[in-house]
């Protein structure tokens, strides 16, 4: 009993981090700060979510990326039960930063590039998952890193377009709150989230790296490195003609000669 009360200390319940059917935990493992998620008391020892609990710990423990957080075990906790057991990302949610009127310009660049990293790696493997919210995103405490919490329980062969199309417009919902509370002024990724969160599905993004290049305006950049070619080749074709090297123009009276003969 000693070794397993100096296997884990200074555990501490944090109900503004409880998630639907959990029951979310700090607590210290072997000296090394961790976070604990278990089953809500009504939930243990019910076969269906003791099975949810399960497939989320097999789903999610060869996950790894490093704005998502990712699970290292999952065991008997003294005094709490069954947990999942995941790296610490104490630090504010997206939703309390909002609510505070804390939110950075660092916080939307992370949104830019962080966020779509995440949401990229989560469709790629085919991970199923809750709607993403604001209170799903972390911007952990001395770093301020985004981290994603709670991504997925069940990984699939494929996900549906209907899944992918979700992820978009969840993306864009977030996206505009922040800046439009924020103040934030970022005119391409505010036109980039008002089609992403468009009511029909048809109008939105196709996919994340649709999603990713309009953010890096990079199309935009395309075309303008095409103007460019197109005005060098004509630049090119000009010095050309004007050059010592450029072709003979024939002699239309020495042509008609030659015809007569």
């Amino acid at each position: 009993m000693e070794r397993t009360e100096q296997r884990w200390t200074e555990i501490e319940h944090l109900p503004k981090w409880d998630e639907e059917f959990y029951d979310v935990y700090t607590a210290k493992k072997f000296g090394k700060w961790v976070m604990l998620k278990t089953l809500k008391q009504q939930y243990k020892g019910v076969a269906e979510y003791e099975t949810m609990i399960e497939k989320e710990f097999d789903t999610r423990y060869n996950l790894a990326h490093p704005n998502i957080v990712m699970i290292n075990d999952y065991e008997d906790v003294p005094g709490i039960g069954r947990c999942i057991i995941t790296d610490d990302v104490y630090g504010d949610s997206l939703r309390s930063l909002l609510d505070s009127g804390k939110v950075t310009e660092e916080h939307v660049k992370k949104l830019k590039t962080q966020f779509i990293s995440a949401l990229e790696y989560i469709q790629t493997n085919h991970i199923a998952h809750l709607p993403i919210r604001s209170e799903r995103i972390i911007f952990t405490e001395n770093i301020g890193n985004l981290k994603l919490i709670d991504v997925g329980f069940e990984q699939r062969p494929a996900l549906t377009p209907e899944q992918a199309s979700d992820d978009i417009r969840n993306f864009g919902t977030i996206v505009l709150e922040t800046l439009n509370k924020s103040g934030v002024n970022d005119p391409q990724l505010r036109k980039v989230a008002e089609r992403c969160a468009d009511a029909d599905s048809r109008r939105r993004y196709r996919d994340i790296h649709d999603l990713r290049l309009a953010i890096e305006d990079r199309r935009g950049n395309k075309l303008y490195i095409i103007i460019i070619a197109f005005l060098v080749i004509m630049i090119a074709v000009l010095a050309w003609l004007s050059s010592p090297y450029k072709p003979e123009i024939p002699n239309m009276n020495e042509i008609e000669t030659a015809d007569q003969k």
